[in-house]
This record gives C-alpha cells, sequence and structure tokens, in this order.
C-alpha cells in the first residue's frame, strides 16, 4: 500500500446516519471551559442546544446565562435558564432538558451524574470520569439502573484526523502496530494564576495530577487508534515543585502493554513546556499525531521512505463531541467512549499509581 493509497476516501462524520433533530442540554458547572469551550461549541454545533445552566447558585448560574444570550459570538436560540447545584439534584427543570454535560472537578462528577440518572436524563461526563475507580464503578452501575445512556468526554475519539488514523491502522496502512510513543505536558501554573486550583487538590482530582488530567489522553487515544486494551503498566513519577506537595506526579513516565502485544512509553506533566504528540509505529511504517491533544492535531503518515502530512482543516473538537453524543442519543447509535470504556482508563490509571509507588510492574485488576 502507497502513502496515496491510503489516504483516499476519508468521511469525517463516519459515525453520522441521521442529521435531524436537536438535543437540548443542561450544562453542570460553569468554570471557564464550560464558558470557553464548551457553550460555543454546542451553539454551532448542528445536534445541539443549551437549554439550561447549573451553578453553585442560582444567581451565577442566571449571570452566565444572560452574557451568554448577549454574546453576538455565540448564536443561541434563547437564554438558557439558570439554577443552581441543590435546585438540579432536586428535579428543577427537567422539562428544560434532556441530556446533562457534567464538567466539575474529577471527585464531584459523581453526585451529578447519578442525580441526572435518576431524573432520566443521558450524560456526558467529562474526562476521567471520577476521582477513583470505585466512583466510577458507581456512576455506570447509577445509569444503568434507570436506563440512561453516559458517555464519557474523549474528544480525540471524534477528530476527524484521529478517526482517520485509526481507519489506516485498521487497513494496515504502517502493518502490524508495534510501538507507541505519546507525550502530554504543559505549564499548568502558567494556565492558572493561583496553585490554588482542584487539579492539586487530592480531594477533587483523584489519584493525582498529570496522569489524571493529561496522561489519560495519550492512553486513551493508543486504546481508540489500536483497538487495544492495557493488561500491564510500569511507571515512575515524582513531585519537586512545593506547589505540587499534595500530588505525586508533577512528572511521569509510564509504559503500557496492550492485549495486542502493543506496548506504549508516555510522558506527561502538569509543569514542563507544552508538547503534545503520539506516534504509532508498525511494521511497515509510522502514524504521527503532532501536535495532538490541546484542541488541535496534525497527522502524517510514513511509509516506503515517503512522509505525507495528511492535509485536513482543524476542526472544533469539542463541536465534533457533543454532535457525536447528540447524534448517539437522537439516532439511538452505539458509542466508543461509553462508561464501562471510561472505566478502564480508570483502571489504568490507578495501577500507574500503584506501580509508581513500589516501582513494580503492575498488572490490570
Amino acid at each position: 500500500m502507497t502513502v496515496h493509497d491510503a489516504l483516499a476516501g476519508f468521511h469525517e462524520r463516519d459515525w453520522q446516519t441521521t442529521r435531524d433533530g436537536t438535543l437540548r442540554l443542561a450544562l453542570v458547572g460553569l468554570g471557564w471551559w464550560t464558558v470557553e469551550k464548551a457553550i460555543p461549541a454546542i451553539a454551532a454545533s448542528d445536534h445541539c442546544e443549551t437549554t439550561v445552566l447549573v451553578s453553585s447558585s442560582t444567581a451565577k448560574a442566571e449571570r452566565v446565562a444572560a452574557d451568554v444570550a448577549a454574546d453576538d459570538d455565540v448564536a443561541v436560540p434563547a437564554t438558557p435558564r439558570g439554577i443552581s447545584y441543590d435546585e438540579f439534584h432536586d428535579g428543577e427543570a427537567t422539562d428544560d432538558y434532556d441530556a446533562v454535560y457534567v464538567c466539575t472537578p474529577n471527585a464531584l462528577h459523581l453526585e451529578y451524574v447519578e442525580s441526572a440518572a435518576e431524573h432520566g436524563k443521558h450524560v456526558l461526563c467529562e474526562k476521567p470520569m471520577e476521582a477513583s475507580v470505585e466512583r466510577a464503578e458507581r456512576m455506570v452501575a447509577a445509569c444503568d439502573e434507570h436506563d440512561v445512556r453516559l458517555a464519557v468526554g474523549y474528544r480525540m475519539q471524534t477528530e476527524p484526523a484521529i478517526r482517520r488514523a485509526r481507519e489506516l491502522v485498521r487497513e494496515g496502512a504502517i502493518g502490524d502496530p508495534r510501538l507507541v510513543h505519546g507525550a502530554n505536558t504543559q505549564r499548568l501554573l502558567d494556565i492558572f494564576d493561583s496553585p490554588d486550583q482542584w487539579r492539586l487538590d487530592p480531594d477533587l482530582t483523584g489519584y493525582g495530577t498529570s496522569v489524571m488530567d493529561l496522561g489519560v489522553y495519550p492512553i486513551n487515544t493508543a486504546r481508540f487508534l489500536l483497538d487495544a486494551d492495557p493488561v500491564a503498566v510500569q511507571a515512575s513519577m515524582r513531585s519537586n515543585h512545593d506547589a505540587f506537595d499534595d500530588v505525586p506526579d508533577e512528572h511521569a513516565a509510564f509504559l503500557v502493554e496492550f492485549d495486542d502485544g502493543t506496548m506504549a512509553s508516555c510522558t506527561a506533566s502538569q509543569n514542563a513546556h507544552e508538547n503534545t504528540f503520539l506516534e504509532v509505529t508498525g511494521t511497515d511504517g509510522t502514524l504521527r499525531l503532532d501536535p495532538a491533544f490541546h484542541m488541535e492535531t496534525d497527522l502524517s503518515l510514513s511509509v516506503d521512505g515517503s512522509t505525507v502530512s495528511v492535509d485536513q482543516a482543524q476542526r472544533d473538537q469539542m463541536r465534533e463531541l457533543f454532535d457525536y453524543f447528540a447524534h448517539a442519543i437522537l439516532a439511538d447509535a452505539s458509542v466508543s467512549l461509553d462508561g464501562e470504556h471510561g472505566v478502564v482508563d480508570l483502571r489504568t490509571i490507578a495501577a500507574i499509581h500503584r506501580s509508581a509507588d513500589d516501582g513494580e510492574r503492575k498488572l490490570l485488576d
């Protein structure tokens, strides 16, 4: 197979079977990601509409709703309704939305997912699912009990460049996959003015900060590309900066063995120069995503001594994620990023931290 043969005939939204319908969303947690990324993406989407905003107080939610309605760059059909967390739990405004997007700190996901399930609402929960494996399993059980759909916000799985890369791997463009190399790093303290924020609080973030928040990207994207799951890990991590005293992984390096025999070597850090890539090397060639995970993804393919950069327009990854989720509900379609899928990542991350604790290779539970 030549490079040009491999790149022919790709449909970006290969998951789409219908273009009808709109899913009304309640957004739980109005931090910067929801306000700056999620709300504009929903406004630009084909199948979603923000109808309810949920925050710590009704006043705050209504204030954000008014700001959204007044923003000429975010076209919303009507001003969303604002309610508090307590009102959400009590079932306020349930006639105004069909599904819930949960974007709170990790350790607070469960309570909102459980309430959404009790109200009979489908759920899109940001990654990682929760702060521990046990709490993530409770989320799955709650949604199963109330017969609602649970999806995890792995936007890379709906990014067209990643889906194209997966198709190339499946078609044998690089032969049989053998090795994966990935990195995801950033300077957290440059993004937020104060170190007093939830990603550095073990009560809110979970096992740690770098692997939970960043390392999950190469883990999950590799799983998606390979159609394989981790079976064993080995890891090392450390924290030196004062701001990272309460979490073990300011910097982390870890190996992941997959059930197809492929091995991955990954690094993650919340206190290093921004670097984000994923490379899959097979018996006949290499796929490289660089940059990979920070809202922009470029794909290149190297086969038979030739390297081609795949010419593909950048897409709003959050818009793709919301439309993918909405389509799954409206068309009753299966999703790759369901709750059980998300639990596997948390089991992998938990094993990575156990390995870093004692220096031993760990089999996944």
